[in-house]
């Protein structure tokens, strides 16, 4: 009778360990509201850059079509090389920001998550 007692106990108290857990675990899969306008932002002004790119490129062929000048064409492709550049470039650096903070928040998280099960086991050993 008192296996049973223990083990009911020790039920109940997991339970009610696992249960006051919960929102550490469902808080993992959310992005929070600050990273969330942040990437809004990267992706609008990805966006405009590349717009921009598109109507540069429009306007060189309207320059070609239209016997434009060698130094206006010239200005055109001088354009456009910087567009590329801002995508790519500006792109790779926060890439690689972006990917230093994320394995920043792993290791962090590993962490907690090692300290609750280490506080767990300890819970369940008292």
């Amino acid at each position: 009778m008192l296996h049973n007692k223990t083990i009911l106990a020790t039920g109940f108290f997991a339970a009610a360990l696992m249960v006051a857990g919960s929102p550490i675990w469902a808080a993992e899969g959310k992005m929070p509201s600050a990273e969330k306008h942040e990437l809004r932002h990267d992706r609008r002004e990805t966006r405009r850059d590349r717009k921009e790119l598109v109507g540069d490129r429009r306007e060189l062929r309207r320059d070609i079509k239209s016997g434009a000048s060698k130094a206006e064409i010239a200005q055109d492709r001088k354009e456009i090389r910087q567009d590329r550049k801002e995508i790519a470039g500006g792109d790779k650096a926060e890439t690689r920001q972006d990917v230093k903070e994320l394995k920043s928040d792993k290791r962090e998280l590993r962490q907690d998550r090692k300290e609750f099960r280490s506080d767990v086991i300890g819970a369940l050993k008292n």
